[in-house]
């Protein structure tokens, strides 16, 4: 029978479990979210989105605006000059190392993704600053962007070769840093006819929902993001789920080459229990404020549903066999890993021998309105077990212990270690 149905119809829609379905109630306890979701398109610039989107509903409300985005495209083109400029800089201090070097490998197999780490996106921020999105639109290669990183990474590749040749040929350390940075600058006319080129001021007014008008006059990009982020950046910190026996909860964590801004922060976690995740993202959500989290997206998902659910396709039953890796297991051996990065908006909480639990999480994704529920989506609490890995949060909500855990010195993991993969996410069709 089962080999009946699969010749004729696609797995997934056999193995849906209809009373999953009909369980999942989209209604929630707490919801943040008034406004419409925004569209990565073709690229993988979800964390980047989801940084932005938080941001964005403190904008909303300071400047009074139903509807309002910073430009996606004017952090995009900086982290695509600051990663360029980060694996260069990687590849001038591994220059005695052979070619084949498992790290250097690596790097040159993915050195300029879309994908990021909620570091790497306040890198940016504190650098660079933020602009509406009006003054740096986007283009055809923000939105699909697997052409230009072809075109980037034939530039960086061959940058890495000129580089390892001078140092073959005895140049000296700052003659290495002067053929970068002509390196660079083709970067940035590569990206600028791409992209766009980024305003280094421009002048802001706007008409509120109210109709009434407002001018702040001519603002840096810098300055426009200290005006209108209205949460504190330099207070979150990065927690995640890692349960693997080499990864101590209580612990930070860092992944070696990660990163962006050259001086920036580095890429660093704590590593804490998934109970004492969720019950921070419910507080955050209570206390008025969506979270950034990221996770295994794909897995156990129903996309036109709008739905996650750990039980949503019975393969077990359909197959007649068991699959028995545990979290820790598929983070082992490759099964998992992070992929995707969104924003909580909503969760049910329930009241459970006289403790506040979450039973569902709304979810705010990037995809577009034709997604989902108009873009939102459904998170059964058993998914968030099972695939989420991550969320960027005020360190306030931690324990003390865990607090005083954040000023350790990290474990640095190896650059292909999972817990960096959400920085490798490519361009991807939604």
């Amino acid at each position: 029978m089962a080999q009946n149905a699969v010749c004729k119809i696609a797995v997934d829609d056999i193995a849906l479990d209809r009373q999953v379905i009909t369980n999942s109630d989209f209604t929630f306890s707490h919801v943040l979210d008034d406004w419409s979701v925004t569209n990565q398109k073709s690229s993988g610039r979800c964390w980047m989105f989801a940084g932005l989107n938080l941001f964005r509903v403190g904008a909303m409300k300071k400047m009074n605006l139903k509807e309002f985005e910073f430009s996606q495209n004017y952090t995009f083109f900086w982290d695509k000059l600051e990663r360029s400029n980060h694996f260069l800089q990687r590849m001038i201090e591994m220059v005695d190392r052979p070619v084949d070097d498992r790290c250097i490998a690596w790097l040159l197999e993915s050195p300029l993704e879309d994908g990021g780490q909620w570091n790497m996106f306040v890198n940016l921020i504190k650098k660079h600053g933020l602009v509406p999105q009006a003054f740096m639109p986007e283009t055809e290669s923000s939105s699909s962007s697997s052409r230009m990183n072809r075109i980037l990474l034939n530039k960086l590749r061959e940058g890495a070769k000129t580089l390892r040749d001078m140092a073959s040929k005895d140049a000296s350390f700052d003659e290495l840093l002067d053929a970068k940075d002509e390196i660079i600058t083709v970067i940035h006319r590569i990206l600028s006819i791409h992209l766009g080129t980024p305003p280094t001021h421009f002048d802001w007014q706007w008409n509120d929902a109210d109709k009434e008008f407002h001018r702040d006059g001519e603002m840096t990009p810098q300055q426009f993001a200290e005006k209108y982020i209205t949460v504190p950046v330099d207070d979150y910190v990065c927690l995640v789920h890692d349960p693997r026996p080499t990864s101590p909860i209580g612990k930070t964590f860092t992944v070696e080459c990660l990163g962006n801004v050259e001086g920036g922060a580095i890429v660093k976690y704590l590593n804490i229990d998934i109970d004492l995740m969720k019950q921070i993202a419910m507080k955050t959500i209570m206390d008025g404020e969506p979270v950034w989290m990221g996770c295994d997206v794909g897995k156990m998902m129903q996309s036109n549903l709008g739905l996650w659910d750990a039980k949503l396709y019975d393969y077990e039953g359909i197959y007649d066999t068991p699959f028995t890796l545990d979290k820790a297991g598929r983070l082992q051996y490759h099964q998992t890993l992070m992929t995707h990065a969104m924003l909580f908006t909503g969760v049910d909480v329930i009241q459970e021998n006289g403790r506040e639990i979450p039973r569902r999480w709304r979810v705010e994704n990037s995809w577009g309105a034709d997604s989902g529920r108009k873009g939102f989506y459904l998170m059964n609490d058993n998914w968030f077990d099972q695939y989420m890995f991550e969320i960027a949060a005020r360190k306030e909500y931690l324990p003390n212990e865990l607090q005083d855990a954040l000023e350790a010195e990290p474990i640095v993991l190896p650059a292909w270690d999972p817990m960096g993969a959400l920085a490798r996410e490519v361009s991807v069709v939604s």
